[in-house]
């Protein structure tokens, strides 16, 4: 616990960092931001194709499939989405770590304050990429966002719940 504390200004620093990082991410529209030229420059033969072909369903309230959006913007959706849950999930796990000291005794706010900040920061950042010319802002990626920060809250709090539990198990050990 204690060397939670004493790191704590480098997990709020990791928040910024990464707040900076979504906050320049969103200021760009969709055709400085997309990876579709690269894919198409690198991934030659569309591996997969027949396999990602059989894909289809809902997501925003438009159709996701190859046949709906070509093969390379396709793909392309699985990375951005990817990195969305990713990022949130980072986030979630710094926010968590900022804040477990605070909450040390109850678990279920240990999850909850980091959770709904997460939340928070991915509903302003779409609200931020609203703002920029090209991009639509998405609840659905909010939603998306807000499980990446629950997830990284959650695998915080039980992997520490574990190694703490192992510390007093071995101190108990060594007493005796």
């Amino acid at each position: 616990m204690d060397r939670l504390k004493r790191l704590e200004k480098w997990f709020w620093s990791g928040v910024v960092l990464i707040e900076l990082v979504l906050f320049y991410s969103s200021s760009m529209t969709y055709k400085q931001q997309t990876s579709v030229p690269f894919l198409e420059k690198y991934i030659q033969g569309k591996p997969l194709r027949d396999s990602l072909s059989k894909i289809h369903f809902n997501y925003g309230g438009k159709e996701q499939s190859i046949a709906n959006d070509g093969y390379y913007h396709f793909v392309e959706f699985f990375i951005r989405k990817g990195a969305h849950f990713g990022i949130y999930l980072i986030l979630g796990v710094f926010l968590c770590l900022a804040l477990y000291t605070y909450f040390k005794r109850n678990h279920f706010l240990q999850i909850f304050v980091p959770w709904m900040m997460t939340t928070g920061l991915a509903a302003f950042d779409e609200f931020h990429q609203g703002l920029t010319g090209g991009r639509t802002p998405s609840v659905s990626d909010v939603i998306l966002d807000s499980m990446g920060g629950l997830t990284g809250a959650l695998i915080v709090v039980i992997v520490l719940y574990f190694v703490i539990w192992r510390q007093r198990k071995s101190t108990k050990t060594s007493q005796v």
